[in-house]
């Protein structure tokens, strides 16, 4: 297989590596399963990771040696490559000699902080610990400091657009009204089967969110085969393919040739299927997963002659408290800070959405949730805020809004909790949240008041005063004052006078 000159470029840093272990992020549909695949291999033996068992099997095609699984029933006997699911793996080291791998790579490696991966690293002494994922290097959601010390290579998204490999994309919010505020989380999504039931009733509006708003050949995900076959019996000419489709390949086909105007599958093209023609992805099927998302996203970024973008289309609903992944995902864009009334906004062409949720956030009711988003990052990640106001932008950003316009700002930690500070030093996270506590202390004691919460909890709790009521008027004529605590209405009025600017 000829590699693409990236693919290559990664190999060659690769193997410039002295022994350890180290990160690499790579886009879906950039081809990490046959990077790594294409690594040369030493005289020792590899060993492949997987979180998700359907994905074992998917690099046995990129591999020309011995291959073997160890998954289920299948066991792994002296192969060259040895593809595990994680699950398996886990309960079996006592199989395996803690030398027996040179290299091991472990996929969708933004899991690898999870105990059961910890127990397989702790198992093992290879050369060489390579982690491969899709997911946006979000540093504010999953630290691996403690499992890889390197971020050795970096192709996001947006490079995988910008150099023509993946097509453009455009992003559109649909409100079909579902409300997943009673389904549970497992193993970090959606339970299936409350999911299924939280869907009921919505075929009608997926249908209709095709008929005004899909270009050419849609594949659609659906939550279930029940409602998959809903969705299909509501567009003419629809077809649905789920897991004991015979004829997968001819659907395909038939697709790809224009026959077919759409595709409503259950869990069946979410990694490793070749669609190209499809140039509209509906995402009818709620994930809390990055890379299932990404990897549904994934069906449609190929190029394809006469397709001019990939037209996204989000169903969205009522979610509550859980963490619903859309288009701003793709981009690790948190929605949390954007008020749910506002999140119709974060839409349009993709590298837009950045600039749209930062304007959708910026807004009183976004001021005051975001100190519990702050304070609920920092008990998550074990970071010491210093109780500085910070507000943190969507995309991971922390900003400091100081008088005068003025504002410091820490960029959103990497996968290994690094940043690059003011001073272009790289730092962790920690060290940068204290260093600028440090500068506001010695450069904007006399502005104690807007950047230290605990001058505003000093306010209490108590009813917003008259005064602070009309100075927020004044300045939001319209906004509703009747519910705001003395902190919360300190909040909206240091953020005022500081003279707050859009995207700060």
């Amino acid at each position: 297989m000829e590699l693409r000159p990236y693919q290559q470029e990664c190999i060659d840093t690769i193997t410039r590596q002295s022994p350890g272990a180290y990160l690499v992020q790579m886009a879906t549909g950039l081809g990490k399963t046959v990077t790594f695949a294409n690594i040369p291999r030493r005289s020792g033996r590899v060993l492949i990771l997987s979180h998700r068992e359907e994905l074992v099997r998917q690099p046995v095609k990129y591999y020309t040696c011995s291959f073997g699984v160890e998954q289920g029933q299948n066991h792994a006997n002296g192969e060259d490559v040895v593809s595990a699911s994680v699950a398996s793996m886990a309960r079996r080291l006592e199989r395996f000699d803690p030398y027996e791998f040179d290299t091991i790579i472990c996929d969708e490696a933004h899991h690898a902080a999870a105990n059961t991966y910890r127990r397989i690293f702790a198992h093992f002494h290879p050369r060489m610990l390579l982690g491969f994922t899709a997911t946006p290097a979000r540093g504010d959601k999953v630290r691996l400091d403690d499992v890889f010390q390197k971020i050795i290579f970096q192709r996001d998204l947006r490079w995988g657009i910008q150099n023509g490999y993946l097509c453009d994309i455009f992003c559109k919010r649909i409100d079909i009204g579902y409300d997943l505020t009673a389904v549970h989380t497992r193993q970090g999504d959606y339970a299936p089967g409350e999911l299924d039931e939280a869907m009921e009733g919505t075929a009608d509006a997926i249908a209709q969110a095709y008929r005004e708003h899909a270009v050419g050949a849609t594949l659609i995900f659906a939550v279930s085969v029940r409602q998959a076959e809903e969705i299909a019996g509501r567009i003419k000419g629809a077809v649905v393919v789920t897991g004991k489709t015979k004829d997968r390949a001819a659907v395909v086909e038939a697709f790809t040739a224009g026959v077919i105007p759409c595709i409503v599958n259950c869990m069946v093209f979410t990694e490793g299927t070749d669609i190209p023609r499809v140039e509209t992805v509906i995402v009818a099927r709620p994930t809390q997963s990055e890379t299932l998302y990404a990897q549904m996203v994934g069906r449609g970024l190929r190029l394809y002659p006469g397709k001019e973008r990939l037209t996204l289309i989000d169903c969205v609903g009522v979610t509550g408290k859980a963490s619903l992944c859309t288009a701003p995902s793709l981009l690790g864009i948190d929605m949390a800070s954007v008020p749910a009334g506002r999140a119709g906004q974060v839409q349009g062409d993709l590298f837009e959405l950045p600039i749209r949720a930062a304007a959708a956030a910026d807004c009183p009711e976004s001021w005051i949730k975001n100190v519990e988003i702050v304070n609920l990052w920092a008990r998550e990640q074990s970071y010491n805020t210093h109780d500085v106001n910070w507000f943190k932008m969507p995309n991971g950003d922390l900003s400091c809004c100081l008088a005068e316009g003025k504002k410091m700002r820490i960029p959103c930690p990497d996968a290994l909790g690094k940043v690059r500070f003011q001073n272009g030093s790289v730092v962790t996270m920690q060290e940068a949240l204290d260093l600028a506590y440090t500068a506001l202390n010695e450069k904007y004691a006399d502005q104690r008041p807007i950047w230290d919460l605990n001058a505003v909890k000093r306010w209490g709790s108590g009813c917003a005063t008259e005064k602070q009521v009309r100075l927020i008027q004044r300045r939001l004529p319209g906004f509703d004052c009747s519910s705001l605590t003395k902190g919360q209405a300190s909040q909206i009025i240091n953020r005022l006078s500081a003279g707050w600017r859009r995207g700060a």
